[in-house]
């Protein structure tokens, strides 16, 4: 028995959303790594604990050399929860609230592995300069930003659902 496919929404003629919006779909999206973050950081005090033994009472626990390996599995974890839900859907929740989605920018597929890892470690980048590669989108006609160019992939905007 075949399983089927929802159809996909439709994409209006490769319209690039707004900064906007893009910036809205963020602040959606920082929630839900903060959730992650904390998560993350009970597991590693809890691995912690574990290790080298509960503080004495009014003590913090200490992290040591551990603290590096932990900075960098949190990083790791970030990265890992955009390059899952790219991959996987295109879309993080807060870009499926917005109604956008991240596609190949040659063929309109959902993005490989690597150009989700690429993006991963571009789109900070963007953001320096009060988000300069993010307005650079607007000098270019295909809307793409500094981390959708170097990453070749490209956001656009869904149609809204009919009811």
């Amino acid at each position: 028995m075949k399983k089927k496919s929802t159809p996909e929404p439709a994409i209006q003629e490769f319209v690039a959303p707004s900064l906007l919006r893009r910036f809205a779909a963020m602040v959606y999206d920082s929630l839900l790594l903060m959730a992650v973050s904390i998560l993350y950081g009970a597991i590693a005090t809890g691995i912690n604990i574990a290790i080298k033994g509960v503080p004495a009472t009014g003590e913090r626990v200490t992290w040591g050399a551990f603290g590096v390996i932990v900075f960098i599995g949190w990083i790791l974890t970030l990265g890992f929860f955009f390059c899952y839900f790219w991959k996987n859907s295109g879309q993080t929740l807060g870009m499926k609230t917005w109604r956008m989605k991240m596609y190949d920018a040659s063929n309109l597929q959902l993005p490989s592995y690597s150009q989700c890892v690429i993006r991963c470690c571009c789109a900070p980048f963007s953001m320096l300069l009060f988000g300069l590669g993010y307005w650079l989108m607007y000098l270019n006609t295909d809307r793409q930003t500094v981390h959708d160019k170097l990453s070749k992939t490209r956001i656009l905007l869904l149609a809204k659902d009919k009811k």
